[in-house]
C-alpha cells in the first residue's frame, strides 16, 4: 500500500511516468500527494513492473517541495522517449524508522488556499497553525511536525 509503479491519470486514462530524471526528490512529491509518510525512495528501471497503456510523462523534476507532480518541471504530457522498461516506481517505506513525517492530506498539505490560518502570534507571519474543517476552526497536532510542515503552511499563506 505504500509502493509500487507510479501511474497518473491524464486525459481520461491512467499512464505511467518514465524514469529519466527520476530521484528522491520526486518521490517526495509522490508521497506527500497520497498523503504517506516514511522515506521517500525513487526506483527505476520498472522496479514493480512494466506498465501498460501510454506512457504521459518523462523527465519529471521536482524540487521535493511541490504539493504534486504537476507542479514539476517536466515534459509536456505524452511527451516521452521511453518504453515500459523504464516506468518510475516508488516506496515510501513508513517502516524506516525516520521520525520524518509529510504532511497528510487530511491536515495541511490539500486544503484549499484560505482554509489555513496562523493565530495567537506576535506579528501575521507566525503562530499556532489552525485549519477551517466542517464549520469549525480547529489546530493541528505537532505529532510528526516538521519543516516540511511549515513549509508548506507558509507557501499556502503567501509567505516566502
Amino acid at each position: 500500500s505504500f509502493e509500487g509503479r507510479v501511474e497518473v491519470y491524464h486525459d481520461g486514462k491512467w499512464g505511467t511516468i518514465c524514469d529519466d530524471q527520476w530521484d528522491d526528490r520526486d518521490a517526495e512529491v509522490v508521497c506527500r500527494q497520497l498523503g504517506l509518510s516514511g522515506t521517500p525512495k525513487a526506483l527505476s528501471w520498472a522496479h514493480y513492473g512494466q506498465g501498460s497503456g501510454p506512457i504521459l510523462l518523462d523527465e519529471v523534476q521536482c524540487s521535493g517541495n511541490e504539493l504534486s507532480l504537476d507542479q514539476c518541471k517536466k515534459s509536456d504530457w505524452g511527451q516521452q522517449n521511453c518504453d515500459h522498461i523504464e516506468d518510475a516506481g516508488v516506496s515510501c517505506d513508513p517502516f524506516t524508522g525516520t521520525d520524518v513525517q509529510l504532511c497528510r492530506s487530511d491536515a495541511v498539505s490539500l486544503t484549499p488556499t484560505g482554509t489555513v490560518r496562523l493565530a495567537g502570534g506576535r506579528s501575521p507571519s507566525e503562530g499556532r497553525v489552525e485549519v477551517y474543517h466542517n464549520g469549525d476552526w480547529g489546530t493541528v497536532c505537532d505529532d510528526g511536525w516538521t519543516d516540511l510542515g511549515a513549509q508548506v503552511v507558509c507557501r499556502q499563506l503567501g509567505f516566502r
